[in-house]
């Protein structure tokens, strides 16, 4: 949510924050509504303090026995009352319209986020590993001898239909291994808070965390109104929502392992093979809540957290700052990491770190109070996978796969695959 009274104070900037995004200028529309809601509240005010007057007279107007005056004044009140309700509630409407309005404006880009259109214009900083250089046409994850059995697509079609995938047997056992790996190096090395959350929240978790209302047909809701979280970052952020927070309680750093669900409502047709693209997957997701000066810094630590797990596991990749015409909604700055997946020949997404500055923190209501005394400020809060499950297993498998179908797996994982590196083309692990 931003800011009114710098919207007011420098309207040119916030519409030049917006065409930074392809987005056209909103400052006079949002500054007439401004406007008309605290024209009414002025008004429903000066009515108040008309009635509050008038009350008073009236009781002087009874000791004197002026009985005429008396009722002069008691309907003077009584009308005062009326009209200052009306006021009111018309001032109400005007607010509900402006927080409306309001929701809908994306978060302003850093000054140091490259302008652009789309994913084309994003600019690489960092690039590691070599790609592998395989002596055979390395297969996509799917069709790798040893996997094939094991991520069963046809049966998941029957129970629940496209998108989803029934992993079986080693291959399920390596996908909870990585997710147990995630967790447990930002647990015990990056110093992250593991929490069990819900992945069922409230309409307030969902606005609080810019998820609504402008991306309601990306979620899935049940019929009792919960919805279901399309990150763990919704409910690890919203813990801090109408809380005020000393100084010295942040930054608070927070991982959780859930299932995520997205209804994938614009990507028909896109990445349809395999299970690079589903409605219900897996994310070790990394959120944090930070003091104002320290959220940059804040969100290059993370960044390095999320790039730390795939270098542990050998997988090659790239890491992106986004262009503002390819930056999510609520997102101030986000860098991209892509893994490189050999059966694609390409690297693909498999983490975004972003911070959101204060955009969210208005929306729920997030403050601190500094140390030093004075008003409450709103925190800062960043969010970044790390990293997606499903995308971690189809990079280990695909640049791990050998021409006999099977796959040499990270060392890293034999402590939960029980010692074992290998996934043999029969399915089995050794």
């Amino acid at each position: 949510m931003h800011d009114i009274r710098a919207i007011r104070d420098n309207p040119d900037a916030f519409d030049a924050a917006l065409a930074r995004r392809g987005d056209a200028p909103m400052s006079s529309s949002v500054l007439e509504l401004d406007s008309a809601r605290r024209a009414k509240i002025a008004a429903a005010e000066a009515a108040q303090a008309e009635q509050n007057k008038a009350s008073k007279e009236v009781g002087a107007a009874k000791a004197k026995g002026d009985e005429a005056e008396f009722e002069r004044l008691r309907a003077l009140v009584s009308d005062k009352k009326a009209e200052v309700a009306a006021m009111q509630g018309e001032a109400k409407e005007l607010d509900a319209q402006l927080t409306d309005m309001l929701a809908h404006l994306p978060n302003s880009p850093a000054e140091d986020v490259p302008d652009g259109a789309d994913e084309a214009d994003n600019v690489e900083v960092n690039r590691w590993g070599a790609i592998p250089n395989f002596d055979f046409e390395p297969k996509e994850h799917y069709e790798i001898a040893g996997v094939a059995a094991l991520m069963d697509f046809e049966t998941a079609g029957k129970t629940s239909g496209a998108r989803f995938v029934m992993l079986k047997g080693a291959v399920a056992r390596i996908h909870r291994a990585l997710a147990q790996f995630m967790i447990d190096t930002h647990v015990d090395e990056n110093g992250l808070t593991e929490v069990n959350s819900p992945v069922l929240v409230r309409d307030e978790a969902m606005y609080g965390t810019d998820k609504l209302p402008k991306f309601g047909e990306d979620s899935y809701q049940t019929t009792n109104g919960w919805w279901l979280v399309p990150t763990s970052e919704v409910p690890l952020t919203y813990t801090v929502a109408g809380d005020t927070l000393n100084e010295s309680d942040l930054p608070r750093r927070m991982t959780a392992h859930t299932l995520c669900f997205r209804s994938e409502a614009g990507s028909a047709g896109r990445d349809t093979a395999g299970m690079l693209r589903q409605h219900q997957f897996e994310k070790v997701e990394m959120v944090s809540v930070t003091l104002p000066q320290d959220s940059d810094a804040e969100q290059k630590r993370m960044l390095h957290c999320a790039e730390d797990i795939l270098e542990r596991l050998s997988i090659p990749y790239r890491t992106v700052i986004l262009c503002t015409g390819d930056m999510g909604f609520g997102a101030r700055r986000t860098y991209d990491i892509e893994a490189w997946v050999p059966g694609q020949n390409t690297y693909r997404e498999i983490s975004s770190v972003s911070t959101t500055g204060d955009f969210q923190a208005r929306r729920m209501n997030a403050r601190f109070k500094p140390a030093e005394g004075g008003k409450p400020q709103f925190v800062h809060t960043l969010n970044g996978s790390g990293l997606a499950v499903g995308r971690c297993l189809i990079a280990v498998l695909e640049n791990g796969q050998n021409a006999d179908g099977s796959v040499t797996l990270p060392n890293v994982l034999a402590p939960y695959l029980g010692g074992k590196t290998t996934l043999g083309a029969d399915g089995v692990l050794a």
